[in-house]
């Protein structure tokens, strides 16, 4: 009887309302998108805390899982970190679209680009190109997909490089942004430590991925709460 009453009562209710009460019930899917900066050390877990304190848990997804031992956390181990992998190359194999096709994403953080300098001394240009293939993939994929974009961490060996890159990523977001999809900017350079805040030159140490976790969240507490105000 009860559940007989309850599809009657679900059945009386508008399109719209069914829509926002499953909205309301559905946890958000997350992809954290990029190279191995995104697939080593413990932001992302970190991350996540940080979210799961102000109330908010996200389904984090992807076809890899994490390794690191982070805290004694029994955290989401799943994202789209790829060690070695160029921005070009995921576009010119068009990757995006299959992971995305097999772990669909509401949320995308992306931080991309140092493999493509460390290993072709690939110009900002270039990579720019290659960011709004995956951009367009991306809301291809989900027309309301909410992008958060980083400039990316300093390595000493290749600065210009980055620099050049980080540079010009703001006006490049600037003009990539949209209502129904926006995209945030968040600058992971500034502050970061191109000695300290790396234990091998290039990837990101403890005290790093906490700057990276840091920087990540005011954007992702937007992004979460653009869902909200939808409601």
């Amino acid at each position: 009887m009860l559940k007989a009453a309850l599809a009657l009562a679900l059945a009386a209710l508008p399109r719209s309302a069914l829509a926002q009460a499953d909205q309301e019930q559905r946890t958000l899917r997350y992809m954290p998108f990029g190279d191995s900066i995104t697939d080593y050390g413990c932001w992302r877990p970190w991350l996540a805390e940080k979210l799961k304190a102000d109330g908010h848990t996200l389904d984090f997804v992807g076809g890899r899982r994490a390794e690191a031992e982070c805290d004694g956390l029994d955290y989401d181990r799943d994202h789209e970190g790829h060690p070695g992998f160029q921005a070009v190359d995921i576009v010119k194999d068009n990757q995006l679209a299959g992971w995305l096709a097999d772990n669909p994403a509401d949320i995308i953080t992306m931080h991309l680009g140092t493999v493509d300098i460390v290993r072709s001394s690939t110009k900002a240009d270039v990579i720019l190109q290659a960011y709004d293939a995956l951009v367009d993939a991306m809301r291809e994929h989900n027309p309301a997909m909410r992008i958060i974009v980083s400039q990316i961490i300093p390595f000493p060996a290749n600065d210009g490089l980055v620099q050049a890159l980080n540079a010009a990523i703001p006006a490049w977001a600037e003009s990539r942004n949209t209502t129904e999809s926006p995209l945030w900017l968040v600058d992971q350079y500034t502050g970061f430590s191109g000695t300290a805040d790396l234990y091998d030159g290039l990837h990101p140490s403890e005290s790093g991925d906490v700057k990276i976790s840091e920087a990540f969240y005011p954007a992702m507490l937007q992004a979460i709460e653009s869902f909200e105000a939808e409601k």
